[in-house]
């Protein structure tokens, strides 16, 4: 039997009846030029997509930075971004500093550069003094000095413990207390109260100034006390509801030795209720409202310090922080108490949480200011209480943290 011959390649010839099985041909790799590799396309659109995205937030946060310093305190609209934590406008861009080098090479140098000039034009914004981080504080406090307590109550003792609430002002041992909300709240209204009897049961000898919702009660007599703003519009007559409207400053005059020290009581309106609905007009146009009311406030304020030369504390609830335009003047013309604190960032509401704003503020003119502390309100109020020791004749003008 003759041997079958085999095929030149070397391979057995297929059975018959089986079909043979063509080879698979190489598929050969075409890409276009400058296509990622395969495995590489999903990887390569994600850093692109992370790049861009990175980029169109650090651009977007910095177009915010510079809209605030054009229309923060000069459109009403703005008062909503204002609501923004001040301490934001140095992390933000920070962090996005820290995020540049994730843009790849193509945009990192854009982000950083972004990031850069957002920081610059926002670290000022925060509230931050740098001086307290290398001791800060005001000057040792001389014989004589005073100790003033200014204090947002949240509707007096309406829902604490009398003996608790008046145990907190007293423990203080304050010559001159200066006191918001001297009232109660029942449904959506204010409501008058009347506790003088027991303010001065529990403060013998002690003075009393009260209009609306503001109390000032002072150690030292009363020689004057006026209405600012709005509230010069009221008498003796007007009703208590339209004082609580009108009168969100209230000037006290107290006699200090041979000198008269002038004590501005302010609680300036809310800009911003939480239980409104900012999708309907009815947000807008109350929003429009208060920010005229606001305005009035601070106008009638301005007017009545630029025409006062006594020494003055002003002091109370501005309901408005660091950043906004709103207080930009009061920095300008007056002191802040805040150079007197050894804490680089202060912060006083809310007080029953992490306290990201300062809405209470202190400004002085030719009074020194040797201590000021925030302080716990003990859950009594949402905002934390201002403590300060100051003397008259002391510098004014501090330069703005």
């Amino acid at each position: 039997m003759e041997n079958a011959a085999l095929p030149v390649d070397g391979r057995p010839p297929d059975r018959p009846g089986r079909a043979a099985v063509p080879e698979a041909e190489e598929t050969p790799d075409v890409r276009m030029p400058g296509s990622p590799a395969p495995g590489v396309r999903h990887r390569g659109g994600a850093s692109r997509w992370r790049a861009r995205l990175l980029l169109g937030v650090t651009a977007a946060w910095l177009v915010f930075v510079v809209l605030h310093h054009l229309l923060s305190g000069r459109f009403w609209l703005w008062l909503l971004p204002d609501l923004v934590p001040p301490m934001v406008y140095l992390a933000a861009p920070l962090l996005l500093l820290a995020a540049a080098p994730l843009a790849g090479r193509s945009r990192r140098r854009w982000c950083a550069a972004l990031a850069a000039v957002s920081l610059v034009l926002g670290a000022g914004q925060s509230g931050l003094d740098p001086g307290a981080l290398a001791g800060g504080g005001g000057s040792p406090a001389p014989a004589g000095a005073l100790r003033l307590v200014s204090w947002n109550t949240e509707y007096w003792h309406q829902d604490d413990d009398p003996e608790r609430f008046y145990g907190f002002l007293k423990d203080r041992r304050a010559d001159i207390y200066v006191l918001q909300e001297y009232m109660h709240w029942v449904g959506d209204d204010p409501r008058q109260i009347d506790d003088l009897a027991r303010l001065r049961r529990e403060f013998p000898g002690y003075h009393v100034a009260v209009d609306g919702e503001l109390v000032t009660v002072s150690r030292f007599p009363i020689v004057a006390t006026t209405r600012v703003g709005p509230a010069r519009t009221l008498d003796s007559r007007s009703p208590w509801r339209s004082a609580f409207d009108l009168s969100k400053v209230l000037r006290t005059d107290v006699r200090v030795g041979a000198s008269v020290l002038s004590v501005y009581n302010v609680h300036i309106p809310t800009q911003y209720m939480l239980d409104e609905n900012p999708l309907t007009p009815e947000f807008y146009t109350r929003l429009r409202d208060r920010d005229a009311r606001r305005g009035a406030q601070f106008r009638g304020l301005e007017a009545d310090l630029g025409a006062n030369r006594n020494a003055t504390v002003v002091t109370g609830d501005f309901n408005s922080t660091y950043a906004m335009g709103d207080l930009r003047w009061l920095f300008h013309r007056l002191s802040s108490a805040n150079r007197a604190s050894r804490r680089p960032h202060l912060a006083s509401w809310p007080a029953g949480g992490p306290a990201l704003w300062q809405l209470d503020w202190t400004f002085t003119s030719s009074v020194g200011v040797h201590r000021y502390d925030l302080l716990d309100p003990r859950g009594m109020s949402d905002h934390r209480a201002q403590e300060l020791l100051v003397s008259l004749g002391g510098p004014g003008g501090l330069p703005r943290p």
